[in-house]
């Protein structure tokens, strides 16, 4: 429906609006406005219709806005910024990406969309995303090495993230191994990021992170484990295009760093932030499971792993971490 999008930026305000001026801005019927406020909510949309009053979101929701996330990018993330695409709906941005990567899109190009039709996450899950109040965001950066130097970049990839949350005043998150972010031992948000290349160099690599921010709890019943939100941890919700620039500026520097110096320098902020340092964990791979010590994780992005007092080490992708 074309008038979804002007329907919603109406609406973002949080105010009451009349089904009568709606129709009348819109320059649609009442029926059609109705239908739209109906698309809303089954996108996950929380709207209040009140006889006499009209229509009105639970909770204000800050459309995104590429102008507005450029103001708090830093000027050396700016010049690493060639696009930002802001999509009303995509399927996945990772994919958009992927694919503009095949025909020579710029390193630093961003998407980011306010629904994902067919957001996914690790190890194939998917990503619930529903739509106005969380960020999904992807971006596409070029590495002159090959595919096998980047072990650990999604280690790299969640201290850029928890050095953005703590940047906007977010406290009391924990980094999960290999590419989680908790709070409270529930998600907050995720990152899934995927390779392309010769074995030579250079590399595509198409970071996406999903961050809860605003999600409501019905879109949130097909989500399988523990989850938390922005509003529940900060209780506030914070400005998505305000964090969104904060964090491409931690990205673009976190990039920069890893090309020259791999891991180890972000190992002493993951160890700070890891959730399950020094813990009794259960690693679980597949058909069988195995118990130890977390022992934080290696220069290569490895969990190190205590068992028997012998450690040994896991890599991104076989594993899943659960807390015993």
């Amino acid at each position: 429906m074309k008038i979804l999008e002007p329907l919603f930026t109406i609406l973002a305000d949080g105010r009451f609006h009349s089904g009568e001026r709606l129709s009348q801005d819109l320059q649609v019927s009442r029926s059609s406005v109705w239908n739209g406020i109906e698309k809303l909510k089954a996108m996950g949309l929380d709207i209040y219709a009140v006889k006499g009053q009209g229509y009105k979101l639970a909770e204000p929701v800050e459309p995104l806005d590429k102008e507005k996330i450029l103001q708090s990018t830093t000027p050396e993330a700016k010049l690493h910024l060639p696009h930002i695409d802001v999509h009303w709906s995509v399927d996945s941005t990772n994919r958009y990406l992927m694919e503009l990567a095949k025909y020579g899109a710029q390193s630093g190009h961003v998407c980011l969309a306010e629904i994902q039709t067919a957001g996914r996450g690790r190890r194939g899950r998917t990503w619930i995303s529903p739509f106005g109040g969380n960020v999904y965001l992807s971006q596409l950066w070029r590495f002159q090495a090959g595919p096998a130097s980047l072990g650990g970049l999604s280690l790299a990839t969640a201290v850029a993230v928890a050095r953005a949350l703590q940047k906007i005043g977010v406290q009391g998150f924990a980094l999960k191994w290999p590419n989680d972010i908790l709070a409270g031992g529930k998600k907050l948000a995720g990152i899934l990021l995927e390779i392309s290349g010769e074995a030579a160099g250079p590399a595509n690599v198409v970071c996406g992170i999903g961050i809860n921010v605003l999600l409501n709890d019905e879109p949130a019943k097909a989500i399988d484990q523990p989850w938390t939100d922005l509003r529940h941890v900060s209780r506030t919700v914070p400005s998505r295009n305000h964090l969104v620039g904060v964090l491409l500026s931690e990205l673009i520097d976190m990039y920069i760093e890893f090309e020259t110096n791999g891991l180890t320098p972000f190992l002493p902020e993951w160890q700070q932030w890891d959730a399950y340092y020094d813990k009794p964990i259960q690693l679980s791979m597949q058909e069988n499971s195995i118990q130890g010590i977390a022992r934080g994780v290696d220069a290569q992005g490895a969990l190190k792993l205590e068992v028997g007092g012998k450690i040994r080490t896991f890599y991104s992708g076989e594993i899943s971490l659960r807390p015993l």
